[in-house]
């Protein structure tokens, strides 16, 4: 069986994602550059939060970021207005993104 080379894959990832060969490598590290430092923001913004996940889904890049955060801040603040509350609080991140998907969450007691 011959090996997957990134001559080889590149086409394919670029044909799938339409992301560049760069984006579309993920080393096995626990979090990227990107991902500590989104998560660094959001927990300086959200200090209640319980939960805060950021995972990089461009492949590594930092041009895609799924977001989800727990925390009391959104109780009784209808879904637009707790991603607007996060939007806001990556507002510097955000222009260097190409996209970004947020899921917020009041802890369940």
């Amino acid at each position: 069986m011959a090996a997957w080379s990134p001559a080889v894959v590149a086409p394919l990832l670029r044909g799938i994602r339409g992301l560049p060969l760069h984006c579309a490598r993920r080393m096995f590290a626990s979090q990227t550059e990107g991902e500590l430092k989104v998560t660094q923001i959001l927990k300086e913004k959200f200090p209640g939060a319980t939960a805060i996940k950021v995972t990089d889904i461009s492949g590594g890049c930092g041009a895609m970021y799924e977001i989800r955060i727990e925390s009391e801040e959104f109780k009784e603040k209808r879904i637009v207005q707790q991603h607007q509350m996060v939007n806001q609080a990556l507002k510097e991140e955000i222009k260097g993104m190409h996209g970004l998907r947020i899921f917020t969450s009041v802890p369940k007691h």
